[in-house]
């Protein structure tokens, strides 16, 4: 007697090719989540990459064993996911990406690149002494997977780390902090990496307590999620000229045309790009492929976050 198939659903051709050959007994469709499902069973589902949480609600009348995500975040699933569904997020796909474009941030920021490009879109030499990140201190709040991998890229640059999470405990490069002790911490940092996942406890984390307690002068980094951070009291403190801004999420998302966050010279914006290289589609292939391998050896899945 044969055995059933395992059916495997993603949304689009794009990580289909990125994951290539399967193994005997595993079938691969195409269902982009934009209308009924091909099937009423479908044993791995991944969704779209953007807006996925929307399409979540098609899955009311589908059996699954796994819902795969490919972000790291999952703000709204629980309450978007149908019941007797379990869904995963996607880390390991995005976390070096992700740190990449932190450390750009900073870099470009503390270096003054936005300036110097400026200049020279006008023709002109613009020579300026900016401030290093050697010798800064920057403090990361989230010290999950992409935390840990800011930290990493950040050690080789000569800067002094301080680390928040949660909750305090200590590791081999010493204490970690909690969240409860920012207050304290924000005054002493140059630079403040925001890679929190948002909640109900982190919502509006970064508002104007926060900045207000930061140190002239200083940047704020927010590669988490938009609403975080209050744009108002980001604005009121980016327009005052005290702070330095480098977002690469925003509330709203995308931030409208015309947006006054745009026009500030102390405001660099990248449009939530953090995860979008050339990286994510076979690290993302990696995953799915484990995923199946566990599925068809009985095994439980990886990086479950929400059972509904």
């Amino acid at each position: 007697m044969n055995s059933p198939r395992l059916i495997v659903s993603v949304p689009g051709q794009t990580l289909r090719k990125a994951l290539g050959s399967v193994p005997d007994g595993v079938d691969v469709i195409e269902w982009k989540m934009t209308g009924a499902a091909p099937t009423e069973k479908i044993d791995i589902v991944v969704p779209p990459y953007m807006d996925q949480v929307s399409s979540l609600g098609l899955l009311a009348n589908v059996e699954t064993r796994l819902v795969q995500s490919q972000s790291i975040g999952y703000d709204g699933v629980e309450e978007a996911l149908p019941a007797g569904h379990v869904f995963a997020n996607a880390a390991t796909v995005h976390e070096t990406s992700t740190a990449e474009l932190t450390l750009g941030l900073i870099l470009a920021s503390q270096r003054g690149i936005p300036g110097f490009v400026r200049a020279a879109d006008e023709g002109r030499w613009a020579p300026v002494r900016c401030a290093s990140l050697a010798d800064r201190t920057v403090l990361l709040v989230g010290y999950g997977g992409v935390g840990h991998a800011v930290e990493e890229r950040l050690l080789p640059f000569e800067c002094e780390i301080v680390r928040v999470a949660r909750t305090a405990r200590a590791d081999a490069r010493g204490p970690i902090h909690s969240i409860e002790d920012l207050p304290d911490l924000l005054p002493k940092a140059d630079i403040v990496v925001v890679g929190v996942p948002l909640d109900e406890t982190t919502a509006h984390l970064v508002d104007d307590a926060f900045l207000s307690r930061m140190s002239d002068g200083s940047l704020l980094v927010n590669i988490a999620r938009g609403p975080v951070a209050d744009t108002a009291a980001i604005l009121a403190h980016a327009t005052s000229g005290r702070l330095r801004f480098a977002l690469d999420v925003t509330d709203p998302e995308p931030l409208p045309d015309g947006h006054p966050l745009f026009a500030l010279h102390n405001v660099l914006i990248s449009p939530h790009v953090g995860g979008a290289s050339s990286a994510m589609m076979p690290r993302m292939a990696r995953l799915l492929r484990r995923q199946i391998e566990r599925m068809l050896a009985g095994d439980e899945p990886e990086n479950v976050v929400v059972r509904t």
